[in-house]
């Protein structure tokens, strides 16, 4: 758990991204990640500075996900950093806070054949929300929130949809921002002052 930033819109997103996760520098961090549909994910663990120089490749997207995390479950590596993903690897999950019964989850889960290669109960989620996943990514998202457990503020971003990001929380903060080219969602309404002032707090 830590900062969440995403962008959706005509603008580079890479730039935005990394820019969003240095705004959440502040709250303290090990390890930091982005995905941007159509190119992938990218993580690191340190300063935001590493994650930058790991991109070195033009990324085109125009939406996409970022985290930078607090080790809570699992020690902080580039394996355990977020952005985690489902089994077929469209279904890309940034969240903050704790998944109560992500073991029996994941137990579950591996009955079903997953493999699982982080210690995160965020790995879990990101799974769980793939297995629901026949169409539908939002309709996904809300039967797996049915399932779990505990406090959570996440978004979701798939290969299939890159121009739409699921969000929802329970008990950990989400903010949503509308701007001119593109909207955005953060952890704190803090790092969307750059990009709008119209801003709209998310409920439980």
């Amino acid at each position: 758990m830590c900062g969440i930033f995403g962008y959706v819109g005509t603008r580079t997103a890479e730039p935005i991204l990394i820019e969003g996760l240095r705004t959440l520098e502040y709250r303290g961090y090990d390890s930091a990640g982005i995905f941007v549909p159509g190119y992938g994910a990218v993580k690191a663990v340190g300063p935001i500075d590493n994650l930058a120089q790991k991109i070195t490749d033009t990324i085109s997207g125009t939406s996409g996900i970022a985290h930078t995390r607090w080790a809570t479950h699992g020690a902080p590596t580039e394996v355990n950093a977020h952005p985690h993903a489902d089994m077929s690897g469209t279904v890309w999950l940034v969240h903050n806070g704790i998944i109560e019964n992500y073991r029996e989850l994941r137990e579950a889960l591996r009955a079903q054949g997953m493999n699982f290669e982080s210690e995160t109960d965020t790995e879990v989620l990101a799974k769980l929300i793939g297995s629901f996943n026949h169409g539908s990514l939002e309709e996904a998202v809300r039967t797996a929130l049915k399932m779990v457990r505990g406090t959570y503020g996440l978004a979701v971003l798939s290969e299939r949809n890159p121009e739409q990001i699921i969000v929802a929380r329970m008990g950990s903060p989400i903010v949503l921002g509308v701007g001119r080219d593109g909207h955005f969602v953060s952890s704190d309404a803090s790092a969307l002052l750059a990009h709008t002032k119209d801003v709209v707090y998310l409920d439980d």
